[in-house]
């Protein structure tokens, strides 16, 4: 492959991870910074504005994308096809580091644009890194944290899988990133309270560093609670999981 060829893949991870984070913190920032404050009270939208807009985040990443780079946009999946589908284990890190890039990139744009907004609702940074990472809701048990990235992620997994498969019934190429989208909403809605439904270790490493260096208190990574952790791992070993399964679960019996 082309050294030229390999840049644009490259690119095409880096802008769409960059638009998933675009969308995806800009509606977080939006319902936590711009809320009543009051609980219980829903403002915004709430989770269902950040379930949806972050469905649609990843469509419109996906879009932008697919034709060029297959619109992986996420470790787990690059992780996954390498190790199921036959991608290059060359391009594997190259990949990784457009999307961990794209999504810093993505958070530091929301964080530039909300900036004044942040400031006032948190002028300490201390309670609003959140907006951009994900964190427990039981920090006392970070294995169900991982329990929660390992089925979100073997879901996403699975399901992506299921619907490419050229040996059943894919989409339109054109619907694709729509049914993709629609996973991540199903999902969000499913599985987003326990961890934050990272399912994308990109996703959540990438703008978790941009808040350590943004002055962010209580990011996850040098606060010393060690959390960063689950949203990596959980992912990367689910995505594994999803994919074995649909291989040796559906795809056998479809040659």
């Amino acid at each position: 492959m082309s050294t030229s060829r390999l840049l644009a893949e490259i690119a095409a991870e880096f802008f769409g991870t960059m638009i998933i984070l675009l969308i995806g913190g800009g509606v977080v920032a939006s319902v936590v910074l711009f809320g009543s404050g009051v609980p219980g009270e829903v403002v915004n939208g709430g989770t269902t504005n950040i379930n949806l807009a972050w469905g649609l985040a990843v469509m419109l990443g996906v879009f932008v994308s697919a034709k060029i780079s297959g619109a992986h946009l996420n470790p787990a999946v690059t992780l996954a096809l390498a190790v199921f589908r036959g991608f290059s284990w060359s391009k594997v890190a190259p990949y990784f580091l457009a999307q961990i890039a794209g999504a810093f990139s993505g958070a530091a744009i929301v964080f530039f644009s909300y900036r004044e907004a942040f400031l006032k609702f948190d002028p300490a940074l201390e309670k609003t890194a959140g907006v951009f990472a994900t964190f427990p809701a039981f920090p006392a048990a970070p294995m169900a944290g991982f329990f929660d990235q390992l089925i979100g992620t073997a879901l996403l997994l699975f399901l992506i899988l299921a619907i490419s498969d050229e040996h059943s019934n894919p989409p339109p190429a054109y619907f694709a990133p729509v049914l993709v989208g629609l996973i991540v909403v199903a999902i969000g809605m499913s599985f987003g309270a326990m961890h934050g439904y990272a399912i994308n270790p990109a996703r959540d490493f990438g703008p978790r560093l941009f808040t350590v260096l943004a002055g962010f208190r209580n990011n996850g990574l040098t606060d010393g609670s060690g959390v960063f952790w689950v949203p990596i791992a959980g992912p990367l070993v689910g995505g594994l999981v999803g994919a074995a399964a649909y291989d040796f679960g559906i795809r056998r019996f479809l040659r």
